[in-house]
């Protein structure tokens, strides 16, 4: 290994210390978790199972500059529910991912969040990001869905981080190994039992009508 790399050009050398370097540096990179996860929940809704999370983080400077200068950061939610297996690997059941779009919009000077066809409008930055960091009521699994049992246990997780493959390219490129930009929890794992789904009540049916009382005879 000395040998050959004596008989590397100069540039290539520089080149390959470079790497080796910025490699031994990810895993420090990738360790970080810059979103604390807290009180995770996966309960029985009207539609089926869904997620709540809280997530905790703090929102840099660079990131808000971002922001108002007219940049959309896009977060992704991820779910997934496994079951445990002791004689393998546990079993991923199912996988669900979900964007949250933030950006500002100068002409009305607002700060609008939105996920799929649906969003919302906030007149301060804080208040988006209060909103972005409580996530509520995420339809995961539909009640149609009937692989999973009532009663059984799962191992689910969840997790919330900064898409910056979704940056324009310039600031693709400016996030790479740069911590202001590396926004992104690990995964919350808990178990749970999973709860039944509300059975469907049947609408009461109306009262019999008798038959007419002929005037003056009510009672």
């Amino acid at each position: 290994m000395v040998f050959i790399t004596a008989c590397l050009p100069s540039t290539t050398r520089r080149l390959c210390r470079l790497l080796l370097a910025l490699w031994l540096s990810l895993p420090g990179l990738l360790l970080a978790a810059e979103i604390d996860v807290a009180n995770p929940q996966l309960v029985a809704g009207e539609d089926g199972y869904v997620v709540s999370a809280d997530f905790s983080f703090e929102f840099n400077p660079r990131l808000e500059e971002a922001v108002n200068r007219g940049v959309i950061l896009q977060f992704v939610g991820e779910f997934e529910l496994s079951r445990t297996r002791w004689y393998w690997l546990d079993e991923k059941l199912l996988s669900r991912s979900q964007t949250y779009r933030l950006s500002y919009h100068a002409l009305t000077r607002q700060y609008r969040l939105s996920t799929g066809g649906l969003h919302q409008s906030f007149p301060t930055l804080s208040e988006a990001l209060r909103l972005l960091s409580n996530l509520r009521n995420w339809l995961v699994v539909d009640k149609s869905d009937k692989t999973l049992k009532a009663g059984e246990s799962y191992l689910a997780a969840v997790r919330l981080r900064l898409d910056t493959t979704q940056l324009p390219r310039p600031f693709q490129i400016a996030a790479l190994g740069n911590k202001d930009w590396s926004l992104a929890s690990d995964w919350k794992t808990w178990s749970l039992s999973l709860p039944a789904l509300p059975s469907a009540t049947a609408p009461a049916a109306p009262p019999l009508a008798g038959p007419p009382v002929p005037a003056g005879e009510a009672k």
